[in-house]
């Protein structure tokens, strides 16, 4: 092994806003790194919070700079996420730049695996990313049941898989300098899919990037309902717009919702000139998914030693209104684009 391969510095950045509640278990998270500390740089980056964000990391800093590579607290002005990863990517000063969610915890053996990869060879590397929630509640669980089932939330690789393979996105993922320097940043005119254009700008510069079992890291999902249909809501806006930037970086399956409210659209003026049938069709198809899914979850549930509860009954109507919520902003985003692309432009 080479010896700059044995000595290998890496930065981890966290990008956050208005994360006084989260914050603070992350950065104890970061403080417990099994890797040596000393090849270990920390860029946190706050973009303008409201609350006691910037004053948590200045402690921190303060506290632990004498500990690390260095510790430093950078702002994004622009306060979107895609722009905090690019005070990051021009700020960084080692070899490696792993990404760290704020709504995220990670093991104490999360920077040294994702270095182990980069010494593989890897220029690009991450793990998968289970959920969490807040509180252990029945309706919590739900909701969590809810956000993991294949139905209900995305079937991204570096959700589903658990082996080593080569994919095309990644969470939480570590990029060697190179990468930057031959793809660039992070496109700011993206809210909600700058990952999915960047990894794509990845791949087409001829890069692999490696989903690695060894690596795990999680994250905590929305503690409501309201709040989680307000994310799909966005995240689907944000697959309307991106196809009018990047098209080649989404895949069909972030297409299933529009279809679906498309599908009861259409069913429905079918129903009412009388040909109910497409319609009876369609809905004895999702309802069978629907609660073939809830079913599946329940037993998974048990399986860890979990009881059951009245909420969970209702995940069927939670998956329908998911659906609905990601499709209607997919819809919305569709409706906004030609306006979105000339501001954009001028």
């Amino acid at each position: 092994m080479k010896e700059t391969e044995k000595n290998i510095t890496i930065t981890i950045a966290v990008v956050a806003f208005n994360e006084e509640k989260y914050l603070p278990a992350l950065l104890e998270d970061i403080r417990k790194q099994t890797y040596e500390h000393n090849k270990i740089e920390v860029l946190l980056i706050d973009s303008m919070s409201e609350d006691r964000t910037e004053q948590i990391m200045r402690e921190f800093e303060k506290k632990y700079s004498g500990d690390y590579l260095g510790i430093r607290l950078l702002k994004n002005e622009k306060k979107l996420q895609c722009c905090g990863w690019n005070v990051a990517i021009r700020s960084f000063s080692t070899d490696v730049l792993v990404r760290v969610d704020a709504h995220a915890h990670i093991p104490e053996d999360f920077i040294a695996k994702n270095v182990a990869q980069m010494r593989q060879g890897e220029m690009v590397a991450g793990g998968a990313r289970p959920t969490r929630s807040e509180s252990d509640d029945v309706w919590s669980r739900t909701l969590l049941m809810v956000e993991d089932s294949l139905f209900g939330s995305s079937i991204s690789d570096f959700r589903r898989k658990r082996e080593k393979s080569y994919v095309k996105s990644i969470f939480h993922g570590a990029y060697r300098r190179e990468v930057f320097e031959k793809v660039g940043e992070f496109n700011e005119k993206l809210g909600r899919t700058e990952d999915n254009e960047f990894h794509y700008r990845i791949r087409q510069a001829g890069y692999r990037i490696a989903l690695s079992p060894d690596i795990i890291s999680y994250q905590y999902i929305r503690p409501t309902f309201r709040k989680m249909l307000k994310q799909k809501y966005g995240n689907g806006y944000w697959i309307g717009l991106t196809l009018g930037v990047c098209p080649g970086c989404l895949s069909i399956y972030y297409f299933a919702p529009i279809t679906f409210v498309f599908g009861i659209l259409a069913t429905t003026v079918l129903a009412v000139v009388g040909v109910p049938q497409l319609g009876i069709l369609m809905w004895s198809l999702y309802a069978l998914l629907a609660v073939g899914m809830t079913v599946f979850s329940m037993i998974a549930e048990k399986k860890k030693g979990n009881s059951w509860g009245i909420p969970m009954l209702a995940l069927p109507i939670l998956f329908f209104l998911l659906h609905i919520s990601y499709g209607v902003g997919t819809i919305i985003g569709l409706c906004k684009l030609p306006g979105w692309l000339r501001k954009e432009r001028a």
